[in-house]
């Protein structure tokens, strides 16, 4: 039977609720100096604001090395209520040094399974879900090595495969590689970021493909993607990928909480759900929140 992997373990997909498919409890990255998510007391505020606007699950991206605080995440679970989903895998070669890279090498799909069949660590937390990244409209080399161990990974254990778009782009270039060259079924791919690039012509053709789209966090630097978002959600779901689709709030700097004045996790059911409403109905939004979800993170786990 199909299960999400939760930090608490294997649940049913139905279970989940409204789910938050994309976002950070904690992450930290020298690229984000100071702005480190690594407070235990304001993810539990967040993820109670985030059950008080009717969550009920998130799927944290943070991958290996970022720091993710596994050990953390049941409890805040229990006390919250909130179903959370941890993720193995790797970031972009920027957010790590060299050393830690270098002691991958050779390994990184044996780390990944054993993040998702053992334990993060000594944490005994079982991760959920592979987390990889792309480059801006292009591969890189690092981006090519990691996805080759995420689809290693995925064959040995079923596990889906969430992808950072960088700014959105690269989606085709992604599913070449994974769907093509590494043979992993396109329904176990979750493409984010697609909101940062709006066009229509690409979101079809990945659409297409038979993976997830997600439509994942406001910009940063109130950019035209964020009013054009409804737009795009729409052109899919005219052409007929409205079960396709996720949402995700994406908070990765302390600055951007709820609880710290940024918009967060309750942005996401406070103001972008409202406005998705308007321009693709209630019922739509109410299936890209729960009923997609609940397909795109259901494993049959080996």
């Amino acid at each position: 039977m199909r299960a999400v992997r939760t930090v608490l373990g294997d649940v049913p997909g139905e279970e989940l609720g409204v789910c938050d498919a994309h976002d950070h409890l904690f992450f930290a990255s020298p690229r984000l100096p100071g702005e480190e998510l690594d407070d235990a007391a304001a993810a539990r505020a967040e993820l109670t604001a985030f059950r008080e606007r009717g969550g009920g699950a998130v799927v944290q991206w943070t991958p290996y090395g970022l720091g993710r605080r596994a050990a953390d995440l049941p409890g805040l679970s229990r006390e919250t209520g909130v179903h959370v989903v941890a993720a193995t895998g790797l970031h972009q070669d920027v957010h790590y040094d060299e050393d830690t890279l270098a002691a991958l090498r050779g390994r990184a799909a044996d780390v990944f399974v054993a993040e998702l069949t053992q334990g993060i660590g000594t944490s005994g937390v079982r991760a959920g879900l592979i987390k990889v990244a792309g480059g801006f409209h292009a591969l890189d080399a690092h981006a090519r090595w990691t996805m080759s161990a995420a689809a290693e990974a995925h064959r040995a254990t079923g596990a889906p495969i969430a992808v950072h778009l960088e700014l959105g782009t690269g989606a085709l270039d992604v599913l070449d590689l994974l769907c093509g060259e590494s043979g992993v079924p396109a329904e176990r791919v979750i493409l984010g970021h697609l909101n940062r690039s709006p066009d229509p012509v690409t979101h079809r053709q990945a659409a297409a493909s038979g993976c997830w789209l997600a439509f994942d966090g406001p910009s940063r630097a109130h950019h035209a993607t964020d009013w054009r978002m409804p737009d795009a959600v729409r052109d899919l779901a005219e052409a007929g990928f409205g079960d396709r689709l996720l949402l995700g709030g994406d908070t990765t700097t302390a600055a951007a909480r709820s609880v710290d004045g940024g918009p967060g996790m309750p942005y996401l059911l406070r103001r972008v759900v409202p406005r998705l409403t308007l321009a693709v109905g209630e019922e739509l939004v109410r299936r890209v929140l729960t009923e997609n979800p609940a397909r795109a993170f259901a494993v049959d786990w080996r």
